[in-house]
């Protein structure tokens, strides 16, 4: 399978656009337990990261990418331009996290 191409900009430097196939969009919502949020709370109050926060951000952001990077497929692009991350805690308690990825399907050669 071909590389798809995604990037914030909204061309691709030395590359032309031949067509523009719409919006595609990719999102992932995780949780995270109970455990990691108490340690996460401890590690706020002294200081440091939370490698358990990171984690989980990173997977829902490489998911909500990879959905991102299918449809596009779909469509018959090899590119992704224009793409925009958002970042929202969701949830009654805000337990959850939800990762959107945005951006133009098109086709480049």
């Amino acid at each position: 399978m071909a590389e798809i191409i995604i990037t914030t900009t909204p061309t691709i430097e030395g590359r032309t656009i031949e067509a523009y196939l719409g919006v595609v969009a990719g999102e992932a919502i995780v949780g995270a337990n109970v455990f990691r949020d108490l340690m996460a709370s401890l590690r706020d109050i002294v200081g440091g990261r939370s490698a358990a926060y990171e984690r989980e951000l990173e997977r829902a952001r490489s998911i909500a990418l990879q959905e991102m990077e299918e449809k596009c497929r779909e469509l018959g692009g090899n590119a992704v331009v224009g793409v925009d991350l958002d970042y929202e805690v969701v949830g009654a308690t805000g337990s959850m996290l939800m990762v959107s990825a945005s951006g133009t399907a098109v086709r480049i050669r």
